[in-house]
């Protein structure tokens, strides 16, 4: 619950003290972070009765004096700027202005000076810099998320910018928790090291008064680490249902946009709602494998079914009080069940269509299970299967690349050869590019679980025991990160502290910043960990949300910069 509250908190205060009609007006950044907690429905309980985006605001001329008008936006120069010229010509009878993260001096001197007719009634600092998906997760939903992948000396400003981004939004979290903590960062990673110093600077020496909050027992730990320490856990395809759906249909801040499913009639073309907070079905299944949620599903049809049963047998004037009082559970239930019976039946089409079953049985070999040989003739005979579509065929030889990396360089080369001839929109380098990001000298962790010896024993334990599922065998390396945490076991020569702020015993609190982006795997990782109470919490926070897809189009643009830059430099 932990951030999601925090930002319902912030909405609630910026709303609830301030009384009449009210028109809420956000930028393209904040827009996410409120509607993935508040709902339509609860903005008007608090008389808001238009929500405007602050550019749409900038061109209309319209007097709307009645309204009183709540700002809620990132203190960025363009909406400092933006802000400054609709206070010059004010539309609204009053102005009350909230900032999702900390505002420099300069820019509330520039606001003073623009409230030429005094309509703006507060300036406040609410921390919500950040997209609260899940009680756990955060994102920061960054749109130049490849530029993680790129040496500074190709786009020193872009760098820049990104670092800063991520600093604000980490800041955000550390302020809506009321906690100043130690940083570690991954040592091979200069992006993660550069975020660590930043941020630093700005708790402990910029604004050190601001994040001075209570001693606890034990300090927080922020840990920045980088995607490219485990580029597996991205290209593989996943199996339990929040994973699932992000993986073959896309969820962008909680929603699913079922326009992009072309076979659906035109009333069911809309856009759904997937959330822990609000659906009591996918709060209890968004951890369950596809096969236990087909089970689950059935259940919740036949329940439905027993309901609408019910509602027929209308004999009374009393049953049909007892059915209109019922009617809008009656509603949402019907919606729920359509809803999740259209999204598994999707995606039951697309696993048979794309033959995923087979080709994430040979993924899953790649990242669990040793055997080169063997490893190789399935990936060549899944080249060669007419049914596997591009994508799955870029995304095994990648994987078997990232394993095989040194074993047999002519192999290698001759899968490198049969993909460019199998899949036409391929582009040349991109898995070599892959391995100069992400191979193994550039790596921190036991990725493949074959360089340390706890971990070499666990996995041959592992393969004496047998897998219960084969499809969700895996498991991403953060999962043993966290577990060096709890046992007091992670090393400083791979994750120094920055600064003379060190661990005093086991943290409570840990914030795990993942530069480059998360994916629905690791969350569940952070969710199950979490939810075994071992005195530990856990949140998970990265630039963005990924899957194969959105981790494939950020590496090929970082490809692409990185091509053009060398050039220049």
């Amino acid at each position: 619950m932990v951030l999601v509250t925090s930002v319902r908190d912030y909405i609630n205060r910026m709303l609830q003290d301030i009384s009449g009609m009210k028109v809420l007006i956000l930028d393209s950044e904040t827009v996410s972070n409120v509607s993935i907690v508040y709902s339509q429905s609860e903005l008007l309980q608090k008389e808001v009765f238009l929500v405007e985006m602050i550019d749409s605001i900038s061109v209309s001329k319209e007097s709307m004096s009645h309204l009183k008008a709540v700002y809620f936006i990132r203190p960025t120069s363009e909406n400092i700027q933006k802000l400054r010229y609709q206070l010059a010509n004010p539309r609204f009878g009053e102005y009350h202005l909230f900032f999702s993260n900390l505002l420099k001096d300069t820019q509330i001197h520039i606001l003073a000076d623009s409230d030429e007719q005094e309509v703006v009634q507060q300036v406040q600092e609410y921390y919500a810099d950040f997209v609260a998906g899940d009680p756990y997760h955060f994102t920061l939903n960054m749109a130049s998320n490849h530029l993680y992948m790129i040496p500074a000396v190709v786009d020193p400003s872009g760098l820049q910018r990104f670092s800063d981004r991520v600093v604000d939004g980490i800041a955000a979290v550390f302020l809506a928790l009321k906690r100043r903590p130690v940083i570690r960062y991954q040592r091979t990673s200069d992006t993660a090291k550069r975020i660590a110093q930043e941020t630093a600077k700005l708790m402990y020496q910029h604004e050190s008064a601001l994040f001075d909050f209570r001693r606890t027992e034990s300090s927080p730990l922020l840990l920045v680490i980088d995607r490219r320490d485990d580029p597996v856990t991205p290209l593989l395809n996943q199996w339990t249902y929040q994973a699932m759906v992000h993986e073959l249909i896309g969820l962008q801040d909680n929603k699913v946009d079922l326009k992009a499913i072309g076979s659906l009639s035109k009333d069911q073309q809309v856009e759904v709602v997937l959330s822990s907070e609000q659906d009591a079905f996918f709060k209890s299944n968004m951890y369950e494998n596809f096969g236990d949620i087909g089970m689950n599903i059935k259940r919740m049809v036949d329940d439905f079914q027993q309901v609408a049963k019910s509602n027929q047998n209308i004999q009374t004037v009393e049953d049909m009080a007892r059915f209109v009082d019922n009617y809008p559970e009656y509603k949402k239930m019907q919606g729920n069940v359509s809803k999740h019976v259209t999204l598994v039946t999707e995606m039951s089409k697309l696993v048979e269509a794309r033959k995923l079953m087979m080709v994430s049985q040979t993924e899953q070999d790649l990242a669990c299970n040793g055997g080169q040989g063997a490893a190789y003739e399935a990936v060549t005979d899944l080249l060669s299967n007419e049914s596997v579509s591009d994508i799955d065929r870029l995304r095994l030889v990648m994987l078997y690349a990232l394993r095989y990396e040194k074993e047999n360089p002519v192999q290698l080369m001759q899968l490198f050869n049969k993909l460019a001839s199998r899949s036409p929109k391929y582009k040349p380098g991109l898995v070599q590019f892959l391995l100069k990001q992400a191979g193994m000298e550039k790596r921190t962790g036991d990725l493949f679980g074959n360089r340390d010896l706890l971990n070499i024993a666990r996995n041959m334990a592992r393969g004496l025991k047998g897998v219960e599922n084969v499809y969700t065998q895996h498991q991403p390396l953060l999962f043993q990160t966290i577990e060096s945490i709890t046992r007091g076991r992670l090393r400083d020569v791979d994750y120094p502290f920055v600064g003379d702020h060190f661990q005093q015993g086991r943290p409570q609190e840990v914030v795990i910043f993942m530069v480059g982006g998360t994916t629905y795997e690791e969350s569940r990782s952070v969710a199950l960990q979490n939810a075994t109470n071992s005195g530990i919490r856990f949140i998970l926070g990265g630039s963005a949300v990924l899957n194969s897809k959105r981790f494939l189009k950020d590496l090929e643009e970082a490809q692409r910069i990185s091509r053009s830059g060398s050039h220049m430099v």
